[in-house]
């Protein structure tokens, strides 16, 4: 099939319209170029001649192409201990607050979302076990979600390169990786086993609700593809997500003051924060 050039300007319109309906990120027409590489791909992919037969596979939910389109759109640039001032915040700080109201052994719920390739919920869990005295007496769950399938395929395999290690201590690659050759090493089992993986589209209430309420949500460097509805939805799911009290960590460019009046915004040394009032405050 020969491929053709380009995709028409009311193409790309209706391709922009679907995406953000399905995910909430917005492509423009400055984003012309980066949309129509992909589609162009997976029309090749789907053996579609035209358009117009793609956009029927593509609303047919034919061959789980939605699925395939999204991961082909999905950002997961990412590495390990990135913003890690956040990380010490939560041992210095979220945590502490955390369990005051709770005994020895209750449940203390960590989510990621995205994840991506599973740097973000790893680097929790390492952090966790090496710089907070009472890992060991909660029962700490940390929960990776992503939209894309592909990277939460590849985050619970645990396997990464150099760069995505470049920003942890060599002494904390030793105790928690197994090098698999030269350019790759593999998070061990048991702490694999520890961080649980699920398809989540934080825009979607029927799939946020059943994860549960969470003590911290870590959402980072996703809402700035939202635009400001999106965000706002984003939110207010994530808001239901949180526990009274609860935290949630945004990325470093991102203000959720900006987004929704439902949190308060907490400082700390470390880093700026959001929380869902305690029951009886909102």
């Amino acid at each position: 099939m020969a491929e053709p050039a380009t995709i028409t300007e009311d193409e790309f319109r209706k391709l922009a319209e679907f995406l953000y309906r399905r995910t909430g990120m917005v492509f423009n027409e400055a984003k012309r170029y980066y949309v129509e590489r992909r589609i162009l791909d997976r029309m090749a992919a789907t053996s579609s001649d035209t358009f117009a037969g793609y956009f029927i596979i593509l609303r047919g939910e034919m061959r789980r192409e939605v699925e395939h389109l999204i991961n082909a759109f999905t950002v997961n640039e990412t590495y390990f201990y990135r913003e890690d001032h956040q990380l010490e915040c939560l041992a210095r700080d979220l945590l502490p607050d955390r369990v005051r109201s709770k005994r020895a052994g209750e449940a203390i719920r960590i989510w990621s979302a995205p994840c991506s390739t599973g740097e973000e919920p790893y680097s929790i869990a390492m952090w966790l076990l090496e710089n907070w005295p009472l890992v060991d007496t909660y029962d700490i769950e940390i929960v990776g979600s992503d939209i894309d399938t592909r990277v939460l395929e590849a985050a619970a395999n645990g396997t990464y390169g150099k760069r995505a290690l470049m920003r942890l201590p060599a002494d904390v690659i030793a105790k928690y990786f197994n090098q698999v050759d030269e350019h790759a090493w593999q998070i061990l089992d048991d702490l694999r086993q520890s961080v649980q993986f699920s398809r989540v589209n934080i825009m979607e209430t029927r799939e946020t609700r059943p994860q549960g309420r969470f003590d911290v949500i870590f959402c980072r460097n996703v809402l700035i593809y939202f635009d400001d509805e999106s965000r706002r939805i984003a939110a207010e799911n994530l808001f239901e997500n949180l526990l009274p009290g609860g935290y949630i960590c945004l990325g470093h460019t991102e203000s959720m003051s900006r987004i929704s009046p439902l949190f308060e915004v907490c400082r700390f040394s470390d880093a700026i924060v959001y929380r869902r009032p305690k029951e009886g405050r909102a």
